[in-house]
């Protein structure tokens, strides 16, 4: 009797740290997804001595599992721009670019479009595994000819969800994603744009139909914006 009691209980033990030995099957949250919203936002052009008219906050929410949760990242994530027309004051807070102090009354900061980034570690796999989300901003100045809102250069934005890309014939939009790529561009107001799909998506705000690959925008003169998704 003793020794099936003994016998008993070293199975037990032996059970146990079988058990205790096993992988975990804990996992670390993870980022899926990061989006920005607005996706994108327009200014007037700042003017020398006078203060600034307009600012935008980007929110950046990022989408985990283990557990599943939805989050507001906006101060955690590194923002970038990818040019001088905007300026960041604090996490995802732009304004347009004023000119140089020293410049004369009246005179106009800088015009155009740029992409805005944002990013954060997706949480496994070391610093290098970042998620990425695009934005776009554009500063307007109608008084020059050669700017956004000037009448005769009209942007051209490409918002991409899921896996595929999308480029621009004329070149401008170039493989634009979900988190990469050139999303924005400036074309003459009143050219047709052939943007072209790496499958057929669902196209938001195409004049030219939804069942290709293919995608015609004409600029407008306040600029055009077009949504795929894959």
């Amino acid at each position: 009797m003793k020794r099936s009691y003994i016998g008993l209980a070293l199975g037990a033990l032996v059970a146990v740290g079988a058990v205790l030995s096993l992988p975990s099957c804990a996992h670390d949250q993870k980022v899926v997804s990061l989006t920005i919203t607005p996706t994108t936002s327009t200014f007037a052009s700042r003017v020398s001595l006078r203060p600034c008219q307009s600012t935008q906050q980007y929110v950046a929410t990022a989408t985990y599992i283990h557990p599943p949760a939805t989050k507001d990242v906006t101060s955690q994530a590194t923002w970038a721009i990818d040019n001088d027309v905007a300026t960041m004051s604090s996490p995802g807070l732009f304004n347009a670019t004023p000119p140089p102090a020293t410049s004369p009354l009246g005179t106009a900061g800088p015009c155009g479009v740029a992409d805005i980034s944002a990013s954060i570690p997706e949480g496994t796999g070391g610093s290098s595994n970042i998620v990425i989300a695009l934005a776009s901003v554009t500063v307007n100045n109608a008084a020059n000819d050669l700017c956004p809102g000037g009448g005769k250069i009209g942007t051209l934005s490409v918002g991409v969800s899921g896996s595929g890309s999308v480029s621009s014939l004329p070149s401008g939009i170039n493989d634009c994603a979900q988190g990469s790529g050139t999303c924005i561009a400036t074309f003459d107001v009143g050219a047709s744009v052939v943007l072209t799909a790496t499958s057929v998506p669902t196209w938001q705000n195409c004049p030219s139909g939804v069942e290709t690959n293919t995608c015609v925008v004409t600029i407008a003169t306040g600029g055009s914006a077009v949504g795929a998704t894959f």
